[in-house]
């Protein structure tokens, strides 16, 4: 590249650098975070659903309003609620971060109900419905001819060649359209100007629209098609959110907020601390690994690494996501794997030495590109799809996810190249060595004298994989799996204690006396209340006991039991959306590389995310939310592994395509592992200290993505490498971007026959 362009591509680097530093650092010093309610507390609120006309407010029932209700309160922002189901007819809802009980009942306890009714005249009359339209005048109502179960969607617009205003664009579904259809043929019997002409929208008994059914359509005939609109004096913003309620779904059945009330955190001072510090140990050993390493250039990393927390920080406050203490972990997490693409570019550096301190920056950053942008767009891949298709917390993990991702590519990519040239023009390129980068490290150096032939027979390789799922699956049927109360439902006991007792004092005293895994918090100034997995009266009794004896007293004034709050449709829809990643994963890999890399990919994967789950089964350990974010994480790790590992396949083979693929996956095995030990030493600092240092289930997740990274880092060389040799021994070409010239090859352990 000519030394102009070179420069001016540096200029852009360094301008665009400053101006994402500078927009983080207005949000960092102008913008307050919202804090789920393990940190900070929130709002509760109580409904209690009610018989209809048409429907009995069961179990059933109750449970469809609380999957629309969820719904509804992903669709106004993103957030961490908890909603689960209380006994057959009432839901409890938490929403972190609100104190003020109106603004929580704003934001959730409009219950839309939406129905549509033929209009009888605009006189009441004994019996009937009235109700005002939008301008006053009554309207007597006849029975609603369908309700807003039978609305597909709802969508705000407006269209000038129409007239001024806003309308909101509503797609009928199943029978509703046909409802439709008969509910407009019947109006249109009556004349222009007869209010029986008109058809009424009521939405929580208030008609919001009652338009006259056009003159074209002829009586008995109606309007035909899925689609119609609701018009009326909207402004856009009333447009939106009636559109906003709509698709969102009509409930079931009325719902009733019967209580509303502040809680407290439900993680006590003395964790967060804990994890805090954990954090802070683990970013410091990181950077001191790091330095070690790679001495000056590992503390230009250090640096970059400062630079992608703050970023990434602030692109969550911009959006408006709220901060629970798992997410603050897998933040903290994320800021660790960030070092792999910082990793991947020194060591590519490092593998041809020679040619001073700038050609080696500039060969690092072009050697380490194609597999730094395909193992982030897999990722991106995932959580969007996870952003789109799933809800609750798997839709916040997605958000979470994407926002790391595209941090860490401009840190690695735009930020850290732009420090190591500013390093070089200071003066490091007269010392290159100090820098870190113009030699090769212990690891390459022991790399470079192994024989790349020990993938040769991958049948071996696989059996001792298939062993290790077996023994691990073995967990799960012999003792099954430990669901937590996300999944199972269980218990609220609410206690009356004295005013001013100390709230970590009784989750530490509910802790020792065997339910570490209870949530306790205050529920008010007098009132404290203790979510449990599903328990026996014994063990109400000693939890009772467990907080009567720091409390002085304890009067239980309520004891009920809750339904999971992963209900079924959360479950099935993440599911969906983790099987549509893992296919468009699988795409994305077969475009870039070919299927038999993308399928030995895949296969890598599921091995990881089986020994992870059979691995918790056998040390008891419980599956619950904050193991859920993990396990999606694990999946990540095992891909973006994979990535590296067969984009180092795909340089091999266009160097040299006769070469027998045994040799050529050996090869990228070996000169992949240096950056595989340094980024996992760096991960493992950061896991190893939230495993120690950690609390609960944040110890929890720890150790989950611990196993994850060691199995993710295994199942490439034992798995995915394995798979893809035995691909293309049965259909030759693996990795390959065009065919040999000549002569065509095969292979036999190894061996070129």
């Amino acid at each position: 590249m000519p030394r102009s362009l070179a420069s001016r591509g540096m200029i852009g680097r360094a301008v665009l650098s400053a101006i994402v530093l500078a927009i983080s650092a207005y949000l960092l010093l102008t913008t307050t975070p919202r804090l789920g309610l393990d940190l900070r507390g929130g709002t509760q609120i109580v409904l209690e659903t009610h018989d209809s006309p048409t429907a009995v407010a069961d179990a059933k029932a109750t449970d469809r309003t609380l999957e629309v209700l969820r719904r509804r309160v992903d669709a106004l922002g993103v957030a961490e609620p908890m909603l689960a189901r209380s006994g057959d007819n009432r839901i409890i809802i938490e929403l972190p971060g609100l104190q003020d009980p109106k603004e929580a009942v704003e934001v959730i306890g409009r219950t839309a109900q939406l129905t549509f009714h033929p209009v009888l005249g605009d006189q009441a009359a004994d019996g009937s419905r009235a109700l005002p339209d939008e301008s006053g005048q009554t309207l007597r109502l006849g029975q609603a001819a369908f309700s807003g179960d039978g609305v597909e969607k709802a969508q705000s617009g407006s269209d000038p060649q129409a007239g001024p205003g806003w309308f909101v664009g509503i797609e009928f579904r199943g029978t509703a359209a046909q409802a439709w259809e008969r509910l407009t043929a019947q109006a249109a019997c009556a004349s222009p100007g007869d209010p029986a002409r008109r058809v009424a929208i009521v939405l929580d008994d208030k008609v919001i629209s009652s338009p006259q059914v056009d003159p074209s359509v002829k009586c008995q005939v109606g309007m035909i098609g899925d689609s119609t609109r609701i018009t009326g004096q909207f402004s856009q913003a009333e447009a939106a959110d009636l559109a906003l309620l709509i698709s969102a779904g009509a409930l079931p059945v009325p719902v009733e907020i019967i209580e509303q009330r502040t809680v407290g955190a439900t993680l006590g001072a003395e964790a967060i601390d804990a994890s805090a510090r954990a954090a802070l140990i683990g970013l410091a050993l990181t950077a001191l690994f790091l330095l070690a390493v790679y001495w000056l250039a590992g503390a230009v990393a250090v640096i970059a690494l400062c630079c992608y927390a703050a970023v990434s920080y602030a692109a969550l406050l911009a959006v408006g996501a709220t901060l629970t203490l798992p997410g603050l972990a897998g933040f903290v997490l994320a800021i660790g794997m960030a070092v792999d693409a910082t990793v991947l570019v020194f060591e590519r550096a490092r593998e041809e030495p020679g040619g001073g301190l700038p050609h080696s920056i500039d060969r690092g950053f072009r050697g380490a590109l194609s597999a730094i942008v395909d193992s982030n767009v897999t990722t991106l891949l995932a959580a969007g799809l996870l952003f789109w298709l799933a809800s609750g917390p798997v839709r916040g993990f997605g958000v979470t996810l994407s926002i790391g991702v595209l941090a860490s590519m401009f840190t690695s990519l735009v930020l850290t190249r732009v420090l190591l040239h500013l390093a070089a023009k200071a003066g490091l390129a007269k010392v290159p060595r100090l820098s870190g980068l113009t030699h090769q490290g212990r690891v390459r150096r022991w790399v470079n004298q192994r024989d790349p032939g020990f993938l040769a027979r991958p049948q071996r390789w696989l059996t001792g994989a298939v062993v290790a799922v077996v023994l691990a699956l073995a967990g799960l049927v012999v003792l099954g799996p430990n669901l937590g109360v996300e999944f199972t439902g269980g218990r609220v006991l609410e206690y009356s204690v004295p005013t001013g007792v100390d709230v970590d004092k009784v989750r530490a005293a509910v802790t020792d006396a065997g339910y570490p895994r209870a949530v306790v918090q205050t529920s008010g100034e007098d009132t404290m209340s203790v979510r449990t997995e599903p328990v026996e009266q014994a063990d109400t009794d000693r939890i009772r006991a467990a907080v009567a004896a720091v409390a002085g007293d304890a009067t239980q004034v309520r004891d009920e039991k809750i339904g999971p709050s992963l209900g079924a449709e959360l479950r099935t829809n993440a599911l969906i959306a983790l099987g549509l990643a893992v296919l468009a994963q699988l795409a994305y890999l077969a475009i870039r590389f070919d299927w038999r890399l993308g399928v030995a990919t895949v296969v890598a994967l599921a091995q990881d995310v089986l020994l992870v789950l059979g691995i918790f089964a056998w040390l008891g350990k419980t599956y619950d939310g904050v193991f859920l974010a993990a396990l999606l994480t694990v999946i990540g790790y095992s891909v973006n592994d994979s990535v590296v590992v067969f984009d180092r396949v795909r340089e091999l083979r266009q160097r040299d395509q006769r070469a027998p693929f045994a040799r050529v996956m050996g090869s990228a095995v070996l000169q992949t592992l240096p950056r595989t030990v340094n980024t996992g030493i760096g991960v493992l600092f950061v896991l190893g200290a939230l495993l120690v240092l950690g609390d609960g289930s944040l110890a929890d997740f720890a150790l989950a993505l611990l196993l994850g990274l060691i199995t993710g880092t295994i199942s490439t060389v034992a798995t995915a490498g394995p798979v893809a040799i035995l691909l293309d021994r049965r259909s030759p070409g693996a990795g390959r971007t065009r065919p040999p010239a000549r002569t065509r090859t095969r292979e036999n352990d190894g061996a070129v026959v």
